[in-house]
């Protein structure tokens, strides 16, 4: 048994973007929560020495002058984009942060040299609580998934999906996909968040997290088959347990806020995620610098993704 390492120290939120020019593409919540970081290598393991490039900083006021969280890079339609979250201030309201989700985009080659737009909010026709945006296609079409709060339902977040028009305008309403419920999901606050996609053997899974950011954070399971209509709730299966948490054994908790890429070679499916090494936190977990991101390899097991533990390779 091999035990883990962090992969990069002090970078929440990770995101691994294997590119077509042979390039990983990194980005994540930097601790000051202050900007918008990329860094790239050929390998995943040379992510860790590779130079972090700023592309975009926070403005001294404003809707998004504070709290810059869980920026994704992805690449669409021959440009780059980066969707992330931000809010005013660090101001409570209605027991919630009031960030709302932007994205800047670049048409240069390189993200790290280019030239990136000013934000540009994502409109969702519902003005609340938002964060942790990704997008992927499937069948052609192009779909924006999230997590949002809906003042009628308990809790701070819901799943969220629509199809998009433009890499920064929704093509329809959102529907719900999932919401906290179950014991391991509403331990300290009631949260389903940061969602990830992979795709197997005919069905499209979505890893989320799920509690608060200690170590009760854990990681939640939707999936569908590939030929339904993903837009239908009624489609979507959800795991009743969670199926990665912390792993007192070996000290790595609260695992999530994932994502998943490949091998150099292709061959094998990788699961990126942050985790912290120790439980004692003094304050806000929010406010503690240490969630490390680590990488590891996944399996399958009668068509469904096999995580293991997150202390383990």
């Amino acid at each position: 048994m091999k035990l883990l390492k962090p992969l990069i120290e002090q970078r929440a939120d990770p995101f691994v973007y294997k590119h077509s020019d042979g390039y990983y593409y990194f980005t994540a919540s930097v601790p000051a929560y202050d900007r918008i970081e990329v860094r790239r290598a050929k390998t995943i393991a040379g992510l860790a020495e590779a130079t972090p490039v700023d592309v975009w900083h926070k403005p001294e006021t404003g809707p998004l002058s504070d709290l810059i969280w869980a920026p994704e890079i992805h690449f669409h339609d021959g440009s780059w984009y980066v969707y992330f979250a931000a809010a005013p201030s660090r101001e409570i309201k209605d027991d919630l942060f009031q960030h709302r989700m932007y994205a800047i985009s670049t048409d240069s080659a390189n993200p790290l040299e280019g030239k990136w737009t000013e934000p540009v909010q994502i409109e969702t026709g519902m003005d609340s609580f938002c964060l942790d945006a990704t997008t992927f296609r499937h069948r052609g079409k192009l779909y924006y998934l999230w997590a949002q709060k809906d003042p009628a339902i308990t809790g701070n977040s819901n799943l969220y999906i629509a199809p998009m028009e433009t890499p920064v305008k929704l093509a329809a309403k959102p529907v719900m996909l999932s919401k906290p419920e179950f014991d391991w999901e509403i331990r300290g606050f009631w949260v389903n968040e940061g969602p990830a996609v992979i795709v197997h053997a005919g069905r499209i899974f979505i890893t989320y997290s799920a509690s608060a950011t200690d170590e009760n954070y854990c990681m939640g399971l939707l999936w569908t088959d590939e030929d339904a209509d993903l837009l239908d709730p009624a489609n979507w299966n959800k795991s009743p347990g969670p199926i990665f948490q912390s792993c007192y054994q070996h000290g790595i908790y609260g695992p999530g806020h994932s994502c998943f890429t490949s091998s150099e070679d292709g061959r094998k499916d990788l699961l990126v995620y942050h985790a912290r090494t120790y439980t004692d936190i003094q304050g806000d977990p929010l406010w503690d610098p240490n969630r490390h991101t680590f990488v590891k390899e996944i399996g399958w097991k009668n068509g469904m993704p096999d995580l293991g533990r997150p202390s383990c390779a």
